[in-house]
């Protein structure tokens, strides 16, 4: 019971969300005559959702938040344990993208034959030249998912809740969405077959409204924030305007979320079968990192790493920071802040997952650090500049907590160190645009351009 009460107060942020999942989760399921849920949906090795908060248990289907305490869902598995150099062969034998993980994942056994945009399996960069801008003289590698398909990490969580969408019988993808999983929804939806209509803050970036656009699908602007669009969201899921609806970050959220941990198995894979000593991740909703953290302990688990210690780090823009002021406050509780930053993909000011960040963070032995706006476009100019990676304002915040983590002596530099770049810079061209431009303007003659001071 004691239990149950720290989950509410923890989740005190999230509190009306969950309770309109839980009051509508009956009606949502009823809905789905196609779509069953438990022992009848085939999710390969998942077998049910527990609480984070206080382990209740229930079946598989499009709910995310435990009845008994508000605490948010996640997804149970029975894992292939065992023979740990049988299931590393068969990864190693698999796609190259996030399928050569099904076993691992809450996906069916033949999803690879299924139509997808199949992401993941992007390249670890070793990025030398930026290791000696920092002063890191250990490895340093940036695993780059702007090589995604819709060009950011988001492809990966999409894939797994358009299986999940499948499963229940809904036949309209939805999200709220800072941006990019806009893009991702779009696109997966238009693959798969099913309607999109998908909601983002009024104010977004060009890019990502003319990429969101582009697939077709509906896409609505919401007056507000992105915390507005997600109460809105959570509004309609409980009306019969969203019947037939499975919103990928709402109700479909446990099975979403569990495709961040693609990332982390990638990492290790193309490390040779190694956890990296540490990582640092962007923080948004906080899904992503807390996933990673899911995911290198399931290889533990499974034998296929060896276990030693590894640091998380998290990384936010100062304008929206809700962690990382509660982490170095020393606080369990996120207060919500109102978003004020050019890292817009970042700017949740209510993090769903920010006090489980928290306590990885603490447990690892990690950080969570924030940097301002003029530090985030640096941070991208140096990326772009050292090798040649040109990341969205997300990636500059995390290159960015990189080197303030280094100089406040906070990240050993002589570690093997991973930073996640999660989109592409194209999607965030005004962040740079201003001093990105010609070198010069000069007429078509070499006087000219002996004139113009290049050589």
């Amino acid at each position: 019971m004691a239990k149950c009460a720290m989950g509410k107060m923890r989740r005190k942020g999230l509190a009306i969300m969950a309770a309109q999942s839980v009051a509508t989760s009956a009606e949502t399921v009823a809905v789905v005559e196609i779509g069953t849920v438990g022992a009848s949906v085939d999710l390969g090795p998942a077998t049910g959702l527990s609480c984070r908060e206080c382990g209740t248990r229930f079946e598989l289907g499009p709910i995310f938040a435990c009845a008994e305490c508000f605490g948010p869902l996640e997804v149970s598995y029975d894992l292939p344990l065992g023979d740990p150099e049988a299931l590393r062969a068969a990864i190693e034998a698999g796609p190259n993208n996030i399928w050569r993980y099904a076993p691992l994942l809450p996906v069916p056994a033949d999803v690879a034959s299924k139509p997808s945009l199949n992401p993941g399996f992007t390249k670890l960069v070793d990025a030398a030249n930026l290791a000696k801008e920092l002063g890191v003289t250990g490895k340093l590698y940036v695993k780059d998912d702007s090589g995604n398909p819709t060009h950011s990490f988001k492809d990966r969580v999409v894939a797994i809740a358009v299986e999940a969408a499948r499963a229940f019988g809904f036949t309209t993808l939805s999200c709220s969405s800072t941006g990019n999983l806009a893009g991702a929804v779009g696109a997966a939806a238009a693959r798969a077959g099913f309607r999109s209509c998908v909601f983002i803050p009024h104010d977004l970036e060009q890019g990502k409204v003319v990429m969101a656009g582009v697939y077709g699908g509906d896409l609505v602007g919401i007056e507000g924030n992105y915390d507005d669009v997600n109460r809105f969201c959570s509004e309609l899921i409980g009306d019969p305007l969203g019947e037939g609806w499975g919103f990928v970050n709402v109700n479909l959220r446990p099975y979403y979320g569990e495709g961040s941990k693609t990332l982390a198995y990638e990492i290790c894979e193309q490390l040779g079968w190694q956890l990296p000593d540490q990582i640092v991740i962007p923080i948004a909703s906080g899904s992503q990192l807390t996933k990673i953290d899911k995911g290198l302990q399931e290889l533990i688990k499974l034998g296929l790493v060896e276990d030693k210690p590894y640091k998380i780090f998290g990384a936010q823009a100062e304008g929206c920071s809700p962690v990382s002021t509660a982490f170095k406050a020393g606080h369990e509780v996120v207060r919500p802040q109102k978003p004020n930053t050019i890292a817009k993909s970042l700017a949740i000011g209510n993090p769903a997952d920010g006090p489980y960040v928290l306590d990885i963070a603490r447990r690892t032995g990690g950080f969570v650090e924030d940097v301002n706006d003029e530090q985030v476009v640096e941070a991208i100019k140096i990326l772009a500049q050292t090798e040649g990676i040109f990341a969205e304002t997300a990636g500059g915040v995390t290159v960015g907590v990189t080197k303030k983590l280094i100089e406040n002596g906070q990240l050993d530099p002589s570690l093997t160190t991973v930073i996640l770049n999660t989109g592409d810079g194209l999607k965030t061209l005004e962040a740079v645009a201003a001093d990105s431009g010609q070198t010069a303007t000069i007429r078509p003659s070499l006087d000219a351009f002996r004139a113009a001071g290049l050589v």
